[in-house]
């Protein structure tokens, strides 16, 4: 379990328990488009109420089996701004499509996680239901369509699809930003100055071992990539990528 993928998983539980012992608390956090000048903070805390255990169950589970993975990718810090940026990404599309719909539930947010791990990992395979395989791509693909499909046909069953395609988009750029050079380079611009042999030293450290199965391919990749051609081989990414590995007490200073 990663920091913030456990962070948030204890909040919206928190904040469920809330909702059924004092629900006139939760009332004013309701993201409603059309009374956000008056409720403005609802804009993001409308993302830790849900409207039943079956909502929050399948928002925290998708984010328990996603959240990790992209957390241990970008690094955390990253990996809560992709999440509140689909959050916020999710209430505006809502606000523009949807304004009169009251709107909750961390749908946003986990589609922003989703969006991320198929954008890393395309073909990995998913289970839907642990039964029926289908590619990470494929599911946002098709899950964007019935969401297109739903929300312009009404959003049948009271579903917020809007924030759904906001949370997609909201972290689509954002994954766009920080694959760019100054979006890179606004996270590690000195991450790595002046690096060379200090930083190899750091990362022959990393024990493939000790690193999540999931991660380790990449990893036993990256450290072959040093080996074959140096450290000016590698990308902006894959230094990134990496620097999440490093030991704690040799771990790059990350920037501010």
């Amino acid at each position: 379990m990663t920091p913030w993928v456990q962070r948030l998983l204890f909040a919206n539980i928190a904040m469920f328990f809330v909702q059924k012992t004092m629900p006139q608390l939760a009332e004013p956090l309701v993201f409603v488009p059309m009374a956000v000048l008056t409720h403005p903070w609802s804009i993001v805390t409308y993302m830790f109420l849900h409207g039943g255990f079956t909502h929050i169950l399948f928002n925290m589970m998708a984010l328990f089996f996603f959240g990790p993975r992209v957390e241990e990718r970008v690094g955390s810090r990253r990996f809560i701004t992709l999440y509140f940026v689909a959050g916020v990404s999710g209430a505006l599309l809502s606000f523009l499509f949807a304004p009169y719909a009251g709107v909750i539930g961390a749908s946003a947010g986990v589609f922003g996680v989703m969006m991320g791990f198929a954008w890393f990992w395309p073909r990995d395979q998913i289970l839907i239901w642990g039964i029926l395989p289908i590619e990470a791509r494929w599911l946002v693909v098709i899950t964007t369509v019935l969401a297109l499909y739903s929300g312009f046909g009404g959003s049948a069953g009271g579903v917020a699809d809007f924030a759904h395609l906001g949370g997609y988009a909201g972290a689509f750029l954002y994954l766009r930003w920080i694959g760019t050079p100054h979006g890179m380079q606004r996270f590690q611009k000195k991450a790595f100055a002046g690096a060379g042999a200090s930083a190899l030293g750091k990362w022959k450290q990393i024990d493939p071992r000790s690193v999540h199965e999931l991660n380790r391919d990449e990893v036993n990749r990256i450290l072959d990539k040093i080996s074959a051609s140096g450290l000016t081989s590698l990308s902006p990414q894959e230094r990134q990528f990496l620097s999440n590995f490093v030991p704690p007490d040799d771990r790059v200073p990350p920037v501010a």
